[in-house]
């Protein structure tokens, strides 16, 4: 018998007035209509991470703080992950990368992609954590979904505040491939990593 991976859906803002919510919500729908994952949402604003200030990062040495300690704890749970992503200034949130920077060697040999959101989609941002993911040894993925553009101020507060499922026709193809992707690179490294 086949283990499906474990994926986590991590959102990656934690603003009280943030967005995230409502595309992860969404998106954790979508991956758990599926029977070839088992996929959990974690909250940043779940864990009080301190800024990152460890001597060096756990793949040298324990972290001293046991929120990060914590964080690595639940990290190191998964085989895959799937990043809300909001962009800010053309990159992710400071509490994502703060996040990120907290663990090291859990991340490792694991895939990640996203659903980002923004003006345009958070492309920018979805492409600079693919380049951070890189360093940490992750695998991101080649899609991602993208909320952007018309259908971004369809859905968000400060325009029609509509539900995600009246864009859903325009969001299927990319959500599809991204989940089948983390599902293809979660089992393929976790084959490895065994």
């Amino acid at each position: 018998m086949t283990v499906k991976p474990k994926i986590a859906l991590i959102i990656g803002s934690t603003r009280q007035t943030r967005f995230a919510d409502k595309p992860a919500a969404w998106m954790l729908k979508q991956a758990q209509a599926r029977d070839d994952m088992e996929v959990e949402l974690v909250d940043l604003r779940d864990y009080d991470l301190p800024l990152f200030d460890e001597a060096a990062s756990n793949l040298w040495m324990p972290s001293s703080d046991e929120r990060a300690v914590k964080w690595q704890g639940k990290i190191g749970e998964f085989d895959g992950y799937i990043f809300v992503v909001a962009e800010y200034n053309r990159s992710i949130t400071g509490a994502l990368k703060n996040a990120l920077d907290q663990a090291y060697k859990e991340w490792n040999r694991k895939p990640m992609a996203a659903i980002g959101y923004g003006a345009l989609g958070a492309a920018r941002a979805v492409e600079h954590l693919r380049t951070i993911a890189v360093e940490l040894q992750m695998v991101p993925t080649r899609n991602a979904v993208h909320i952007g553009g018309s259908d971004f101020f369809a859905v968000h507060p400060m325009g029609a505040n509509a539900e995600i499922d009246t864009i859903a026709d325009h969001l299927s193809a990319s959500v599809t491939a991204t989940l089948d992707d983390v599902v293809w690179w979660a089992n393929a490294t976790k084959a490895a990593r065994g």
